[in-house]
């Protein structure tokens, strides 16, 4: 009985530090995920300290969502939507000058690089850099 109950506890042991290996593994690859965003970015963060702005990334990306509600296909996405009206969906505020973005008409999709900036009134200017839509092969 003791015999099996030791069993037991050093297969817990074996599973518990799996799990801490696991654990540490997703951390790690969470904090390489977001290298390449304004919010983790001191450096970044500081073109913004004069603004006061509690949350300069939800800020931009709010600005940029308001680019959708024009009729018809985002003034920023080259392209003309075949299904529906292309719009942005996600986006990535990587600094103090870019945003990569994604967008979408329901059935085909594409990325956009973005440079933008916010002005001392808080409005922001918006400028396509590149951009690429993908094609499928149905």
């Amino acid at each position: 009985m003791a015999e099996a109950s030791g069993n037991r506890i050093s297969k817990l042991e074996s599973e518990i530090e799996l799990l801490k290996d696991s654990v540490q593994k997703s951390s790690l690859k969470v904090l390489d995920m977001q290298y390449f965003s304004l919010e983790n970015n001191d450096d970044a963060l500081a073109y913004f300290d004069h603004l006061k702005l509690e949350n300069p990334s939800g800020y931009i990306a709010d600005k940029l969502l308001e680019t959708n509600e024009q009729k018809g296909d985002n003034p920023l996405v080259p392209y003309e939507g075949m299904q529906n009206n292309f719009k942005i969906n996600k986006i990535k505020v990587l600094n103090h000058k870019w945003i990569l973005t994604d967008f979408s008409d329901g059935k085909y999709w594409g990325e956009l690089l973005i440079k933008y900036e916010l002005k001392d009134d808080l409005g922001v200017d918006f400028t396509l850099v590149d951009h690429l839509l993908y094609t499928r092969s149905n």
